[in-house]
């Protein structure tokens, strides 16, 4: 910049390229749409993302998103207590629920290893699943990240950590391609992979 003010349209479209996936002309074209979106809608949509940032928050157990401490699925008594599922990212954790078929807990590492990028095991919450699991009701950790060279990575690590509690661990099945995030598998996909999940060595 140079010391004026930026027009407000360029300004939207600046935000928006900080959008994961979103290039110049994506953001140009979604800056244009909101523009002419009625003004009632574009209040609602500005206030819906400042309900996300100032409403919601990582449950105190899982790290899912949640508007309380802890969230539904860790306060739900007839949730099975005795398995664990970890994912990388909520998105996934609610690609498994809509399956309908998993009923145990879950755990969000908020992120997987990937050293090229700088990320090591202290930016993952693995320590939280390991005081999860010195509770000693998990009889089952099932490692559910992604199919990538970051996941994977991960899913050895954690196994690491977790093979000296004694708590089982299982990696699910994959009847999804390699290099595919799982929050886009279809239902059906996923309930294949939690039923052929195996246990890691």
């Amino acid at each position: 910049m140079d010391g004026t003010s930026q027009n407000p349209l360029d300004q939207l479209i600046d935000e928006l390229r900080k959008l994961p996936g979103i290039g110049r002309k994506t953001a140009q074209r979604l800056a244009f749409f909101l523009l002419k979106m009625p003004a009632e809608e574009a209040r609602g949509l500005a206030q819906a993302v400042l309900d996300v940032k100032e409403r919601l928050r990582f449950c105190r157990w899982c790290n899912n998103i949640s508007e309380e401490e802890v969230c539904r699925f860790c306060a739900d008594p007839m949730r099975d207590r005795t398995r664990i599922l970890v994912v990388e990212e909520t998105s996934i954790l609610f690609a498994i629920e809509r399956t309908g078929e998993y009923k145990g807990l879950y755990h969000v590492l908020v992120g997987s290893l990937s050293p090229l990028d700088g990320r090591g095991p202290a930016d993952i919450k693995a320590q939280s699943l390991l005081d999860r699991l010195k509770l000693g009701e998990t009889k089952e950790v099932i490692i559910a990240t992604n199919p990538t060279i970051e996941g994977e990575a991960t899913a050895i690590y954690l196994t690491r950590l977790i093979k000296p509690t004694g708590v089982k661990v299982t990696r699910i099945a994959y009847g999804i391609p390699v290099g595919m995030d799982l929050e886009y598998a279809d239902e059906v996909t996923l309930i294949k992979s939690l039923e052929g999940r195996r246990e890691l060595a």
